[in-house]
């Protein structure tokens, strides 16, 4: 399980004025507390510029919280308490993952499970695994440099797996790919929410994370401005599907905002 407290990244910017600019600080994550268990997908939403991935690295280890906490325990509930250990249970996936080039993708899989400890038999039969899952038998021996952007994608994720973590956290993960690398991408998340991992996501495609997520926080300017399960946001705000609720939900907070500013 992985839980957020009261967490709050503080950033400073440039704001220019006329031909002058002044420094500001601003919160790009401003309190935002949650809470996902074993065994769910849980969906982070909201337009760009909202902080999600600002939340998503905090999440994963990637960039320390002004203030508040990240708390992880491991698969039989005990708190795990060394960041080294907190990291180890993760997997993280962004648009930014770098991967080696010039290895196939066999080739690096079976490099991480060396760096991984796991002696040449359970590398081999894990990295056959892994491209089984996600249906990479096509271009497994392709150099990644040759790889389409969803093949990429499908990479990183190897990469992800072959640590077994208990956690992923996956920004955008089929951003911008084609169908069939998006499926696999969709069908990856739903085995390991079978097999009792969290994971943690965010995403654009409302339709995706309406019938992926077991629950969503929808996030905007640094803040969550809803939570709860798809049918639940959708009962909320008497609406149909999540696209509608998505966009009831962000015009009452822009409205409310607009009330304030006036």
């Amino acid at each position: 399980m992985i839980e957020a407290i009261n967490l709050s990244k503080q950033f400073e910017r440039t704001v220019k004025q006329g031909r002058k600019s002044r420094k500001e600080e601003f919160l790009a994550v401003n309190q935002v507390s949650l809470k996902a268990e074993p065994g769910e997908i849980v969906g982070i939403l909201g337009p760009n510029g909202a902080g999600k991935t600002t939340l998503l690295r905090m999440l994963g280890m990637l960039m320390t919280p002004t203030s508040g906490e990240v708390r992880l325990t491991d698969a039989t509930g005990v708190l795990i308490e060394e960041v080294t250990k907190k990291k180890e249970t993760i997997g993280y996936l962004s648009g930014n993952t770098k991967l080696y080039p010039r290895f196939s993708i066999r080739e690096y899989l079976l490099f991480l499970g060396e760096l991984y400890g796991y002696d040449k038999r359970e590398s081999e039969e894990r990295t056959k695994e892994i491209i089984r899952i996600l249906s990479m038998e096509e271009f497994a021996d392709n150099r990644i440099e040759k790889l389409s952007t969803g093949q990429t994608q499908r990479a990183s994720i190897a990469r992800c797996l072959m640590a077994d973590p208990q956690l992923y956290i996956l920004d955008e993960p089929t951003l911008g790919l084609d169908i069939l690398s998006a499926d696999a991408i969709i069908r990856f998340m739903r085995e390991q929410k079978e097999k009792g991992k969290t994971v943690l996501y965010s995403t654009h495609y409302l339709e995706e994370a309406q019938v992926l997520c077991n629950r969503i926080y929808m996030i905007c300017q640094g803040r969550i401005v809803a939570e709860g399960t798809p049918l639940g946001l959708m009962e909320q705000t008497k609406t149909g599907n999540l696209r509608e609720a998505f966009h009831s939900i962000f015009d009452e907070v822009n409205g409310q905002e607009e009330q304030q500013g006036e």
